[in-house]
């Protein structure tokens, strides 16, 4: 509800114009208020009556002309004036003059006085301090009309106590369902009416525990009329803050739980009611009726099970229509056909299951199904910065200062020196390559060898052995070209997201590709895709954060919305790299209805690296594949079973989508499942990274996204830790019931109890204090 009143109206009743009255005249032109001026009594009562003034000016320093307390009275007689500020202009008192009460002035009707002053900065002063005060206050008790007169005719129960618990209002309804007059409870304490013996003993001191912590409580409760019945009411008590940021009242909204068999009415309920999971609520919520509602989103709709329900008024049965026309639309998204079935199972369901159900939609209703409740883990700052500052886009506030991309888009290769043929790759080269498809194969190593280009070799050795060309039907020597523009585009300043962490992906994809359920699930469609994507799943990668490029206002983030930023840029700059020189298309001799498949898995799966996403897509895998999987082999164990299953996923192309961006995701940070010595490399450079991103942050007065990570202080065991806990620990459990990685498993238990010995021993370093400085 809109409190002011745009702009403020102010009335000058002077009988002559002077210098006092062009002073308040043109302060209310300087304040943006309308100003009306009348000259005698009458035009001003008229003029009043009229328009309502907010504020009245009435010059009382002089009386031969009118008298201005009678014109005070007046205006003060009729019944708008009671939100009106009548301000009276006195004569300013000489030094040796003592200055007069201004209790006749408040008799009269006046709320404040002002000694002349013509300066219009004086007038502008006082006028507005009216308006701050006096004025924006009495457009709230206008409002509280509104708001009372909404109480009185709304249906449900209403209660309002003052924080003693003493009874300041109650509304029709209440005194309906009571069997009160409102004369008999205002003003009397909680305290002194009947209580009902039916509730639990200690669910009073549950419910004043919960209220005078200004936690809104909700439950059942019992009751007891004037006429001694007791009745099961469903109560929704909240807190009121007040002046001085206290609980200065308690509004308890009240409704029948159910058809009381000593109640003479049916009462029916037009608003939501929100059940919540509360142990001190779980009691109250077993005592529900088996009467059931049919929900919408936001509606709710009562229906009767009684053959001797009375008749609804025309207004209530236009609503019922409107109720039924919603319920018989054929809107049927998946998440509709379940909460149509639950609603469906709750009619004829014990009333334990029938609230179980209730909780199940609530949770069902939330738009974030797959984000989880933190718990304990958040109040780690290690953990509540990693997952602020990777799940969320920042915190929103932009600066002057702007991050900007380099421009220098690197669309040539000539200046790379890269074998014309996979012949002609240097003998250290091919020596560390033999060894790519073993899990522990050290990509560091072909990063010294290599000059930091090891994507180039890693990709033309990994997508020969895939048949990359062959599918794509393009020239080896289109191949390499494009390898050596997308690694020209990876930043090899960056400590972490460089083309080395790229090929890094690239290996471990291709590790996941050969893992039989893997392969035997996905057509080589996919398995394409999934190399490509690998591959420029980071491409110009600025070192920071998507919550850094939103916060600093960057090109980026304002060109994407602020909504998958990074993710979005490298695969619209992979793709634009691509198709704009021949000579490094990989795509441009390919069937056009492949090429839209092919581009399409690849933004999937790169778009599927974000991590605002993160939980969302663990728990469609495991919800759609893991749990189906274990379901199926609990009936059937043998090895024929097993294939036949993977093979028919072939048939389902969502279930293939589920599998393509489990398998990046895990490859993007599988660093703690690789062996130890390149576990704790990659945690230094991501580190190193975050350090530097902290510091620009800093240095440029921006909102630091994940303050643990100063240089200074900041434990990289810890970060370890958390990261592992949160964000890996379910997911590569979910991976390796899926594609069975028991390498994998290891690496990563014998990492993750590698990272506790530091942080037990208060090392804040990579290594242990017996080990080589990192």
């Amino acid at each position: 509800m809109r409190l002011m009143q745009d702009p403020v109206q102010v009335l000058l009743i002077f009988a002559k114009e002077d210098n006092q009255s062009d002073g308040f005249w043109w302060a209310c032109d300087r304040a943006g208020y309308r100003c009306n001026i009348a000259r005698t009594p009458e035009s001003a009562l008229e003029c009043f009556l009229d328009k309502h003034q907010e504020i009245i000016v009435i010059d009382h320093r002089n009386s031969r002309y009118f008298d201005a307390e009678d014109i005070c009275r007046s205006i003060r007689a009729t019944k708008p004036s009671e939100h009106a500020v009548i301000l009276a202009v006195v004569p300013r008192t000489s030094a040796d003059q003592e200055e007069t009460s201004i209790l006749p002035l408040l008799n009269a009707g006046f709320n404040r006085q002002f000694m002349e002053n013509s300066s219009i900065t004086a007038c502008y002063n006082e006028l507005v301090q009216i308006e701050h005060g006096e004025v924006r206050s009495q457009f709230k008790l206008r409002a509280c009309n509104a708001v009372f007169t909404a109480l009185d005719h709304c249906q449900e129960a209403i209660e309002i106590t003052s924080e003693d618990h003493v009874i300041q209002y109650v509304n029709p309804a209440f005194e309906q369902m009571m069997g009160y007059h409102k004369g008999e409870l205002i003003g009397r304490e909680l305290t002194e009416l009947p209580k009902s013996d039916k509730n639990c003993a200690d669910l009073l001191d549950t419910i004043n525990t919960f209220i005078k912590k200004g936690k809104e409580w909700q439950g059942v409760y019992y009751t007891r009329r004037k006429s001694g019945d007791s009745i099961q009411q469903q109560v929704k008590i909240t807190p009121v803050i007040g002046q001085g940021g206290k609980i200065r009242h308690f509004v308890s909204l009240k409704r029948l739980h159910c058809a009381n068999e000593n109640s003479n009415q049916l009462y029916k309920s037009h608003h939501d009611d929100k059940y919540t999971g509360d142990n001190s609520q779980s009691e109250s919520h077993s005592c529900r009726c088996k009467n059931r509602r049919k929900d919408s989103i936001d509606i709710k709709l009562i229906t009767s099970q009684s053959s001797d329900a009375p008749l609804y008024s025309a207004q209530q049965h236009r609503g019922d229509s409107s109720m039924a026309r919603i319920h018989s639309m054929t809107i049927e998204a998946p998440i509709t056909k379940v909460i149509n079935i639950i609603n469906a199972a709750q009619e004829n369901s014990p009333v334990t299951v029938a609230e179980a159900l209730d909780r199940v939609l609530e949770i069902l209703r939330t738009t974030e199904l797959y984000s989880p409740q933190l718990g304990t883990k958040d109040e780690d700052p290690h953990t509540s910065d990693l997952v602020g500052g990777l799940m969320t886009d920042g915190l929103r506030r932009l600066s002057g200062n702007e991050y900007v991309f380099s421009k220098n888009v690197n669309l040539s290769h000539s200046l790379l020196s890269v074998p014309n043929t996979t012949n002609d790759v240097p003998p250290c080269v091919v020596q560390l390559l033999e060894n790519e498809e073993s899990w522990d194969f050290n990509i560091f190593e072909l990063e010294a060898v290599t000059n930091k280009r090891p994507l180039v070799y890693l990709g033309l050795k990994v997508f020969a052995r895939f048949g990359v060309c062959e599918f794509l039907n393009c020239a080896e020597a289109t191949l390499r070209a494009w390898l050596q523009v997308i690694e020209a585009n990876y930043h090899s300043s960056n400590s972490y997201h460089n083309s080395t962490h790229a090929a890094d992906v690239l290996h471990a994809t291709a590790f996941f590709l050969r893992k039989e359920r893997v392969k035997g699930s996905l057509d080589h469609l996919d398995e394409v895709a999934a190399l490509i994507a690998a591959t420029i799943h980071d491409v110009d990668h600025p070192g920071r954060t998507n919550s850094f490029l939103c916060n600093a206002g960057s090109e980026l983030a304002v060109l994407y919305n602020d909504m998958a930023v990074l993710e979005s840029h490298h695969t619209a700059l992979a793709f634009q790299l691509t198709t704009t020189d021949s000579k490094c298309n990989i795509f441009k001799n390919i069937d056009r209805n492949h090429y839209r498949t092919l581009r399409q898995a690849i933004i999937d799966m790169v778009l599927a690296t974000e991590m605002t996403k993160h939980f969302e897509h663990v728990n469609r895998f495991v919800n759609s594949i893991n749990k189906p999987m274990a379901s199926e082999e609990t009936s059937s164990h043998n090895d024929s079973s097993d294939c036949e299953r993977i093979a028919n996923i072939k048939n389902f192309p969502d279930i293939q989508i589920l599998i393509k961006r489990m398998m990046i995701k895990c490859a993007d940070v599988a660093n703690p499942c690789r062996p130890l010595e390149l576990c704790i490399e990659w945690a230094g450079r991501i580190s190193e990274e975050y350090f530097a991103q902290t510091e620009e942050e800093k240095r440029k007065g921006l909102p630091v996204v994940m303050p643990v990570f100063d240089r200074n202080t900041c434990s990289i065991p810890k970060s370890q830790i958390s990261f592992i806990d949160y964000f890996i620990t379910d997911m590569f459990d979910a991976w390796d019931a899926f594609a069975h990685l028991p390498v994998l498993m290891q690496h990563l238990a014998n990492n993750y109890k590698y990272w506790k010995t530091l942080d037990e021993l208060k090392c804040k370093s990579l290594r242990l204090p017996s080990e080589n400085n990192y």
